[in-house]
């Protein structure tokens, strides 16, 4: 996870992670920008036959919907734990992107 602040950018993604998160209920909300710009925000699956992170969520919209590569990545949860499938997920499609895990605040952990 990068350090230091994040841009206006990526506080956006955070705003949108935090909106999915509260709206379905969910345990982790998510959301990814894309390299034209678009965004993708998720929340966590947790059904008996699936199982996914917020953030494989909304990288796998982003990838269905023809996105050509990833800008940056947000995951909000408890704790601000890192997400390592979701950061795996977010690596395969572009390695070079941060993946900022924030807590329920939005806030970096220290």
């Amino acid at each position: 996870m990068p350090d230091g602040s994040l841009t206006g950018e990526d506080a956006k993604l955070v705003t949108l992670a935090r909106a999915t998160r509260a709206r379905t209920g969910a345990a982790q909300g998510a959301a990814v920008r894309d390299t034209d710009g678009r965004t993708y925000a998720a929340a966590s699956v947790a059904l008996p036959s699936l199982r996914l992170s917020a953030l494989q969520v909304a990288v796998a919209m982003a990838i269905s919907s023809g996105a050509p590569g990833l800008e940056a990545a947000v995951v909000l949860s408890p704790g601000a734990a890192p997400d390592p499938d979701g950061a795996a997920a977010v690596a395969d499609l572009a390695p070079q992107a941060p993946v900022y895990a924030v807590d329920e605040a939005g806030r970096l952990p220290d």
